[in-house]
């Protein structure tokens, strides 16, 4: 049996600003707005080329995330993290998302387990990182 992780959903109030945002930077592509009426619930699937997928949903009376942009973190999902080739790619990005008004919180850098890597925030302010393997 080979496992795979199927996607990871994340809940928004911003939920069409949130699908361009990550097909913009992040080159996912949106399927057909999946909404249900009787319990006001709306939502995108984002694949992603690796085959990876982001499901974005939106309904009235979900409280915000607790997590703030800097210190403050909370036992659970953290961040995602989006793989690129090259360390290069990596410092594009980083380039890209500033341009595109959003902070980036560290980096890029070298880590200590092998990788080179950013991390932003979304417009929600989930914490994301674009990681490369550290190339010598």
């Amino acid at each position: 049996m080979t496992m795979t992780l199927e996607h990871v959903a994340i809940w928004t109030n911003n939920l069409e600003q949130l699908k361009d945002y990550y097909a913009k930077y992040f080159d996912g592509t949106a399927n057909k707005k999946y909404t249900n009426e009787s319990k006001h619930f709306e939502s995108y699937f984002l694949t992603f080329k690796s085959g990876a997928r982001l499901e974005l949903m939106t309904k009235p009376g979900i409280p915000r995330n607790q997590n703030d942009t800097i210190t403050a973190q909370y036992q659970g999902l953290i961040h995602l993290a989006f793989g690129v080739d090259t360390m290069q790619e990596v410092e594009e990005k980083a380039r890209q998302l500033k341009a595109g008004g959003f902070s980036i919180l560290s980096g890029p850098r070298k880590t200590g387990d092998g990788y080179y890597e950013f991390e932003t925030l979304d417009p929600d302010n989930n914490r994301l990182e674009v990681t490369a393997r550290f190339e010598d």
